[in-house]
């Protein structure tokens, strides 16, 4: 299994998603959203090249969406590093 890590940016974005999300949506909710985004990771983790590049936005950084986050990250030689997990945030700006 390969592997995957989160910036401290990124463990700041899911723990604002949770707690909108457990305020908006309930616990149960909440917690099936960020089980998604986990899942995801590992998507990512496994298969690293499966999303584009987007070099235009900041060099050697790749975007995924899943569900309405879009998930910025990059290959490195210990696997995958999530950068960023941005919703409707300016992503110039949180980059």
């Amino acid at each position: 299994m390969a592997d995957y890590r989160l910036s401290q940016e990124a463990r700041k974005d899911l723990l604002d998603i949770a707690i909108y999300g457990d305020e908006n949506f309930g616990v149960a909710q909440s917690n099936k959203y960020r089980d998604q985004l986990k899942l995801h990771f590992e998507l990512l983790a496994e298969q690293p090249k499966l999303f584009s590049a987007v070099d235009y936005i900041k060099p050697g950084y790749r975007r995924s969406v899943c569900n309405k986050h879009s998930v910025y990250y990059r290959i490195d030689n210990e696997g995958v590093e999530i950068i960023r997990v941005l919703g409707r945030q300016d992503y110039r700006k949180a980059l």
